[in-house]
């Protein structure tokens, strides 16, 4: 009976563990059938419209607005991978890092960039896949483990020990990561839009409607249909995923 009673912990967690990933493969297959049906109405109304591609030979001149910063590129050593930032302030103030969440790129800071570039050394981050960073094309390049190691590698090419960290979405889940983790690097964290880590894992747990409000998630674990999705009628779904209730985290 002791015994019983030492392993129902253990098995309660197995069992809610399990629970939670029939859910997310459940949802995931709900996720891809409802945008499948959405291509196929697509494709019946206009399928040329669907289709259509429109070709951009040249960047929005806004990217190339010199009061926003330099534009620099840094390969890391043990990756070989090649990231882009934007850089505005002087060199040897404190360095304030941005990180960007989805589907964003360095752009997203173009206020900050500015407004605090006389105290600090502000530096946006183009993060692996994203913007004019390199982009591998294998799903396990993407794990949090190189996620965050991208990071500290930034710093230590940067010249810095430590740095302000800011980080929205994603990037914010990767500045939480980098906080735990690497505690000395961080002299301030500044996390937008995204709860603690443990916290978000508990309280998914506890609330299954905050699985519906971040289905995204589980939708993209998808191989290429997601991206494929993001791309009909000329990547139409990115100018307004910013308003989609899903993209609400809810906590």
């Amino acid at each position: 009976m002791a015994r019983l009673r030492d392993c129902l912990p253990r098995l309660m967690v197995t069992i809610r563990s399990l629970l939670f990933w029939s859910l997310v493969y459940c949802y995931c297959g709900l996720c891809a059938s409802a945008y499948l049906l959405k291509l196929l109405w697509s494709i019946g109304k206009g399928p040329t419209q669907t289709f259509r591609r429109v070709a951009r030979e040249h960047p929005p001149a806004c990217l190339n607005d010199p009061s926003l910063g330099t534009h620099c590129y840094v390969r890391i050593k043990d990756s070989g991978l090649r990231f882009h930032y934007v850089a505005a302030g002087e060199r040897g103030k404190p360095l304030m890092l941005l990180l960007h969440g989805f589907p964003e790129f360095w752009y997203s800071w173009r206020h900050q960039l500015r407004e605090f570039k006389s105290e600090y050394r502000v530096v946006a981050l183009d993060l692996r896949g994203y913007g004019e960073t390199d982009a591998p094309i294998h799903r396990e390049n993407y794990k949090l483990d190189c996620l965050i190691t991208d990071i500290k590698d930034i710093l230590d090419s940067l010249g810095y020990s430590k740095c302000v960290l800011i980080g929205h979405d994603w990037g914010g889940m990767i500045a939480w990561l980098i906080a735990i983790c690497y505690p000395e690097m961080v002299m301030k964290l500044i996390v937008i839009n995204f709860p603690h880590p443990n916290v978000f894992t508990e309280y998914i747990l506890r609330h299954p409607a905050q699985l519906f409000k971040s289905s995204y998630y589980y939708f993209f674990q998808i191989p290429w249909f997601p991206e494929f999705m993001f791309s009909i009628n000329d990547f139409k779904a990115y100018l307004s995923l910013e308003s989609i209730p899903w993209r609400d985290e809810g906590i």
